[in-house]
């Protein structure tokens, strides 16, 4: 027996070493994420929390993951040490290197803003580990989306540091196609710091436990993860279940429809999306690695929330997509917005699977990631200025609670920016925030309220862009639940209309956001009456919903 399958047979018999690492592990991916947090200088990192980290082993298979970063994030860090091991040989990946990469087609990325930084691990001589740390760089806000060469600088796997020295030349173009170059600077320092800090751990850990002993963990914890999620699956009932929905947003001026079949067999899942639309001429199309990073986590959260994550949970879920589609598009389909699409799956999915296990699904939330981006140049600080934010919504109602309201949902996990902050930062001034009374769908259990977010301009010339969904359709309920509202953007009566998510705003005008609701789950007219009254005391239900409950109760 070679002294690999002895450390791996060994490992297997020893559970409690294998969750000590693994919590030593998901702790270094957690100190990682808070030391980009605090290194960061951009508000949308140091306050809203738009970063993620990882650990993967040597070959690319994600061990651990900040579980505080948000779920889409795994879509531009599962492909990023596949990337960077095709493009080098072994002796082009050497102790200090720093890799960089944001591309989707070339570099696993699934949007550009999020740039993914990675360093080698190395252990007396032998590549072991991989680190990698994600920022959003919120810089790349006044362009447009026909195509991804419109959307941002697109940067394939290449060296930002090559044994330890920094790449002043490919760092100066980089920063030469930013905004905000001095604020990019500091953020991808904040995210250099995080491997450092992610290398250190490792290294300590194979001090105390072995190299050797250490890629032994890593293999198990995949195996085991890879157990439970078969497990979990097999308690499904098998059979086929399809589902589909309206999808839209401010840059197409047509519903989508979007579709789904799921074949459950035994402890297997298929997940085929055929029959969807072609990529389209707006920025929602989606690359394989973000449609792969909604499915995992929807199933994640359907199966096992406290599964770990990583690559083992990958293993008994199969994807079909066609090449060229919405949600699998090639080059040169534009993919800034795609988070909105992913959303999507996300209600598809549930959907599907909600006859199958209606005590694991919820109602639909907001479906969105609203994303509001203002940019333009601040006379009174003499800088120019990119502020981007994603407002939550409504949270679905589940088979025994009300949904949440005004939180991020799903794909996106982001804090929002203070409003001292934001006021602090730039030329703007919030003149509300607040929940959308009546806004959550109808049910025995209600669901979640949406937000609205009133901003007013203080600079000339300020480009406003709103990335959102749900304008048109509404999220839906389960099991006589009622719909949510609809989201929209109301623009100061001066102000020009939107046209495609786009306008430039002058000073005192104002952009109103508001944000989806969410559906109710089960009959409004099971819902106990002392509930809908301490509801409507709280204004979250105006009187006329009141009286309809009223008047469901007593038809029975």
């Amino acid at each position: 027996m070679s002294s690999d399958n002895a450390e791996a047979r060994q490992v297997a018999q020893d559970p409690v070493l294998v969750e000590v690492i693994g919590s030593a592990l998901s702790t270094i991916v957690e100190e990682m994420s808070e030391t980009l947090v605090k290194a960061a200088f951009s508000p949308n990192i140091k306050e809203r929390r738009d970063c993620t980290a990882s650990l993967f082993d040597a070959a690319g298979q994600a061990i651990a993951q900040d579980e505080g970063g948000s779920p889409l994030h795994l879509g531009s860090l599962m492909g990023i040490v596949g990337a960077i091991r095709s493009r080098f040989g072994e002796a082009d990946i050497r102790p200090g290197d720093v890799f960089i990469g944001n591309d989707p087609y070339s570099g696993g990325g699934s949007h550009l803003p999020d740039i993914v930084l990675a360093s080698p691990i190395f252990v007396e001589g032998e590549l072991t580990a991989w680190a990698a740390a994600l920022a959003h760089h919120a810089d790349f806000g006044d362009r447009g989306h026909a195509h991804i060469y419109q959307e941002a600088i697109r940067i394939p796997p290449v060296h930002l540091v090559r044994e330890g020295v920094m790449q002043d030349e490919l760092l100066a173009l980089i920063l030469l196609n930013c905004q905000i170059p001095e604020e990019r600077k500091a953020d991808l320092r904040a995210q250099q710091a995080a491997l450092r800090v992610a290398i250190t751990r490792y290294t300590e850990l194979c001090g105390r436990y072995g190299a050797d002993r250490m890629r032994a963990v890593g293999q198990e914890l995949l195996d085991y993860t890879e157990r439970r999620t078969r497990a979990a699956i097999a308690a499904f009932p098998d059979g086929e279940y399809t589902f589909s929905d309206k999808f839209d947003c401010p840059e197409l001026d047509d519903e989508l429809t979007l579709r789904v079949r799921i074949v459950v067999d035994g402890d297997e899942m298929l997940f085929d999306f055929a029959g969807n639309p072609p990529q389209v001429r707006a920025s929602v199309n989606v690359v394989w690695s973000g449609l792969y990073a909604a499915v995992y986590y929807t199933v994640k959260t359907m199966i096992d929330p406290d599964i770990n994550p990583n690559a083992g949970l990958y293993r008994p879920i199969r994807i079909e997509a066609p090449k060229g589609s919405i949600l699998n598009s090639v080059e040169p389909a534009a993919v800034n917005g795609r988070s909105e699409t992913c959303q999507r799956v996300v209600d598809l999915i549930t959907g599907a699977l909600a006859p199958a296990v209606p005590e694991r699904v919820t109602a639909a939330s907001n479906g969105a990631n609203t994303g509001v981006h203002f940019s333009g140049h601040d006379s009174a600080r003499d800088r120019d200025f990119v502020y981007l934010e994603t407002i939550g919504g409504g949270s679905g109602a589940r088979f025994d609670k009300d949904g949440l309201d005004g939180v991020q949902v799903h794909m996106t996990n982001t804090s929002n920016l203070p409003v001292e902050s934001l006021e602090a930062e730039y030329p703007l001034v919030v003149e509300a925030y607040e929940l959308l009374d009546d806004s959550g769908g109808i049910g025995e259990h209600r669901g979640g309220l949406g937000i609205r977010r009133k901003v007013r301009v203080e600079a000339d010339d300020v480009h406003f862009w709103l990335d959102t969904s749900r304008l048109r359709s509404r999220p839906w309920g389960l099991f006589g639940g009622g719909e949510g509202d609809s989201a929209r953007c109301v623009l100061s009566e001066d102000a020009r209309p939107i046209d495609h998510g786009y306008t430039v705003l002058q000073p005192g005008q104002t952009a109103s956001i508001e944000t989806a609701g969410a559906g109710g789950y089960g009959s409004p007219a099971k819902r106990p009456p002392e509930s809908v009254d301490q509801d409507l005391r709280e204004g979250r239900i105006s009187a006329e919903t009141a009286e309809q409950y009223r008047e469901l109760r007593e038809k029975g």
